[in-house]
């Protein structure tokens, strides 16, 4: 597995944290698409059962030493469960650095299912049967929804109305062979940066931003100063070959940008902005008291869907 698509693993605790703060934003009792009091919302996501939708994703990955470039389709259509309306959609068309990449039938046949309304089955799909370059596209559409989830639940009314979603609680991906430490802190500061009533499109922004007291794990003082203009929220300690370990300290942030229909609250595209600034030591010992000289470098990705 190669460093990015071992990354796109790290990052899914997270995502799935997000998806499910946003269904948490929502009041106990939300109200069901079928109260006509729900369509009071300006965002509400009115659905119809067969409805199809299509996404383009374009993205980019830069790394430290590399930027990988890919591109992929999603079809969906809505359909409904016993909780309620999903969106469920399928892969194809993978392109990687120019080339077309064939999907196995386990990644064809593979269906991720989304919504704009709290639903209990929302969640990540079986990634075992996505092939690795699938899975960056799933949990970049995951992130877009799960912001909308928490917009939503912001009551949302006129241009300029914002609100700021205090949540701090740190997503881990360790996985205790790889990656010994791995955290992220954020919260959420939400927009309604605008609504043109010609055009019938609203757009929200969803900045994550480094919490006022970051929670992440700090193993060792030298990883305290924030590397930026914040505290620092991103923490990841994993092994770097026999005796070695990578110890990287930073400030990450994320901001969507997504266009909802006002007509029925579908998202029309979206814009994702995700960049890490990054301090990494090399260590010759677990406790991360033994390192060479810092290096500074940033991790930046960056994903459209239209």
């Amino acid at each position: 597995m190669n460093q990015t698509t071992r990354g796109k693993f790290f990052m899914l605790a997270g995502i799935v944290g997000t998806l499910f703060i946003g269904m948490r934003a929502f009041p106990q009792s939300a109200p069901s698409a079928s109260d006509p009091s729900s369509q009071h919302s300006l965002l509400e996501r009115k659905y119809k059962e067969g409805e199809k939708l299509s996404y383009h994703m374009k993205a980019s990955n830069r790394e430290r030493e590399r930027t990988l470039l890919y591109e992929i389709q999603a079809e969906g259509v809505v359909t409904r469960n016993a909780a309620g309306y999903i969106e469920e959609f399928a892969w194809s068309g993978l392109i990687v650095d120019g080339k077309p990449v064939a999907l196995p039938p386990s990644s064809q046949a593979l269906r991720q299912i989304v919504a704009l309304t709290p639903n209990p089955s929302l969640g990540i799909p079986d990634l075992s049967k996505a092939h690795p370059m699938m899975i960056g596209p799933i949990t970049d559409l995951l992130t877009f929804y799960a912001d909308m989830l928490i917009a939503k639940g912001g009551k949302l009314a006129r241009a300029g109305d914002h609100f700021y979603f205090k949540h701090g609680t740190p997503n881990s991906w360790a996985d205790g062979t790889y990656v010994t430490l791995g955290q992220d802190s954020i919260d959420f500061d939400v927009t309604l940066a605008e609504v043109d009533q010609v055009a019938k499109v609203a757009t929200v922004i969803v900045r994550h931003v480094p919490p006022e007291r970051p929670q992440i794990k700090i193993p060792v003082a030298w990883m305290q100063p924030p590397v930026v203009d914040t505290p620092n929220n991103w923490v990841l300690v994993s092994k770097a070959g026999p005796g070695k370990f990578s110890a990287q300290i930073g400030k990450e942030t994320f901001v969507a940008t997504i266009k909802v229909s006002l007509s029925d609250g579908r998202i029309i595209s979206a814009t994702l902005h995700n960049p890490v600034e990054v301090l990494e030591r090399i260590c010759s010992d677990a406790e991360l008291t033994s390192c060479g000289e810092p290096a500074r470098f940033q991790i930046l990705r960056q994903v459209e869907i239209r």
